[in-house]
């Protein structure tokens, strides 16, 4: 075989495993700790309930998938920008952030509560929170929901890159109260700092700003892919794949609900 041919084979085999090779999907969640959805370990290895349901919807679907940290304040900005695929992190599905992106199907749901110094008085009416300063993660549902009722009725609120330094000035009496996913704050409330605290009650629902859910967040114009994922997590709905990490999480009862399909 001459040097032309033997070229010729090369390229003509390129072409084919290129062809034939499956391209990662590259999902995003917040780089600051989220348990018991996200977090890396010591070794920089995702684990959590979040990630491991991320991987049972990707093996669904038949592909490879990865995920990268991104600061939670410039998560959609940085999809828009086509820096990943979509982001599998905990998104509520609220109207404001529909105008921007698309979401896929539910995948879990839980309440959002406040969280305040051990009291007997668990009242969280607006009007309690006059000169009182809220934590909030930057850009989420929760600190739009307190700045549309709490923030109105005299309160401060005190934005944090991520839900981890809202939860250390709670503790350490910084910051007064916290509106906040009340899945993600167990292990917290379980810890010896955050034995300072304690769930006040769950927050009245306002769906245009918390959302019904939570979704995978994609790019509108990416339709098919919207159309994978949600049979992805339909597939794994149905083989009960919430279900088993609900129960490796011990997050049964926690207000958190898998789809049911």
């Amino acid at each position: 075989m001459n040097k032309f041919k033997t070229l010729l084979l090369a390229a003509a085999t390129l072409i084919a495993v290129s062809s034939t090779a499956k391209a990662d999907i590259v999902f995003a969640t917040d780089a600051a700790p989220y348990p018991p959805f996200t977090s890396q370990n010591a070794a920089g290895e995702w684990e959590g309930w979040e990630y491991e349901a991320m991987l049972g919807v990707c093996a669904e679907m038949n592909e490879k998938c990865t995920m990268v940290p991104i600061s939670w304040d410039g998560i959609i900005p940085a999809l828009l920008e086509k820096k990943f695929d979509g982001i599998f992190g905990s998104m509520a599905m609220n109207d404001k952030r529909k105008l921007q992106i698309s979401f896929s199907d539910m995948y879990y749901d839980s309440n959002t509560v406040v969280i305040g110094p051990k009291s007997a008085d668990k009242n969280f009416t607006p009007e309690t929170f006059k000169g009182k300063t809220i934590g909030v993660q930057a850009g989420s549902s929760n600190a739009n929901y307190a700045e549309k009722y709490y923030v109105p009725a005299g309160a401060t609120l005190k934005a944090y890159k991520g839900q981890d330094e809202v939860n250390a000035d709670l503790a350490a009496g910084r910051i007064d109260y916290t509106v906040v996913d009340g899945v993600s704050m167990m292990s917290f409330l379980a810890s010896a700092e955050g034995g300072c605290c304690e769930v006040y009650g769950v927050i009245p629902m306002d769906a245009a700003v918390l959302g019904n859910g939570v979704g995978v967040g994609l790019r509108k114009e990416d339709t098919a892919l919207l159309e994978k994922v949600n049979a992805g997590i339909k597939s794994f709905a149905t083989k009960g794949g919430f279900e088993t990490l609900n129960a490796k999480y011990k997050l049964e009862g926690l207000m958190l609900t898998a789809p049911k399909m």
